[in-house]
């Protein structure tokens, strides 16, 4: 049994959106695998959810993947 609980490494003034918790974190206080960050500033991470759903529009549109719907070939055709 651990004597001290590890922390999650972060420094103060970096900002962390937590997808369990559904809410901005600053540290961050979560696991890596539970967030998205670090951001520069609280806005940034509190925008963090639309960030991610645009730029997974822009992937699945990407014409170098194969255009809307998914595929399994990268941008050089290969599997």
């Amino acid at each position: 049994m651990a004597l001290f609980k590890k922390r999650a490494a972060g420094k103060p003034g970096e900002w962390y959106y937590c997808l369990e918790h559904r809410k901005v974190e600053e540290g961050p206080e979560c696991p890596a695998k539970d967030r998205f960050g670090p951001y520069a500033s609280r806005t940034e991470a509190e925008h963090a959810m639309a960030t991610a759903a645009e730029r997974n529009a822009e992937w699945e549109n990407d014409p170098r993947w194969g255009g809307p719907g998914p595929s399994k070939e990268g941008p050089g055709g290969e599997a």
